[in-house]
């Protein structure tokens, strides 16, 4: 027994480390848009220990990699502004440079699985949808000729019907409940709504523009 423990590698990943495992990099490093091929040679020349741990330039890259890929697939699950008509198709605009469009239209689907999911990518300026069955197509249309099409053989859906809200009602709504007037707290209020939020796609027309040219103090 002691001989066995003397002759285990001391670099051994055991548990639960940090990084990503030489099978999940093989997996999802070519969905990042700067992926190249030998980066899989180099990968498998590496021991997991340092991979896991960034203990080399190639190392640090692959994690990083990985870092904007999840980040970019989280931010679109999380922040893109969806509508949804009353024929049960959920819409919504988004940026994904990196190959992560499956991830996302999965998470809709799995929110909504009797909805048409149709997004819209602003980088590659292609439509992808997802249907009831978990089958994705990608479309060279608008978004809006998407939707329209997929929408006319379905049948009309008084539930959607019933929680539909214009951009104006969402987006006033959002100001509305950011600021506590019993609990005020500018420096928070700032931080929920920064200026910024005016740069992510489906932020740039509508209800939106008639606040374009004010500070959040305006709103005190």
């Amino acid at each position: 027994m002691r001989k066995l423990i003397e002759e285990k590698d001391p670099m051994e990943v055991v548990g639960c480390a940090r990084g990503h495992s030489c099978e999940e990099l093989i997996h999802n490093l070519p969905r990042h848009c700067k992926f190249y091929p030998a980066l899989i040679q180099h990968i498998n020349k590496i021991p997991e220990v340092i991979l896991r741990n960034s203990g080399t330039p190639i190392a640090k890259k692959v994690n990083r990699m990985m870092r904007e890929i999840s980040k970019e697939s989280y931010r679109a699950m999380q922040f893109t502004r969806t509508e949804i008509n009353n024929r049960g198709v959920l819409f919504g605009i988004v940026s994904l440079k990196h190959k992560v469009m499956d991830r996302v239209l999965n998470y809709f689907h799995k929110r909504w699985p009797e909805c048409i999911i149709c997004l819209y990518n602003e980088h590659t300026h292609k439509t992808s949808t997802i249907d009831e069955k978990g089958i994705i197509h990608k479309i060279d249309s608008p978004l809006k000729t998407v939707v329209e099409k997929a929408s006319k053989n379905r049948p009309l859906i008084p539930y959607f019907d019933d929680i539909q809200f214009s951009g104006k009602e969402i987006f006033e709504t959002l100001y509305s409940s950011q600021f506590i007037s019993e609990r005020e707290n500018q420096k928070y209020f700032k931080k929920m709504i920064p200026e910024k939020c005016y740069e992510l796609p489906g932020m740039r027309s509508g209800i939106e523009k008639r606040f374009r040219n004010k500070k959040i103090n305006d709103y005190f």
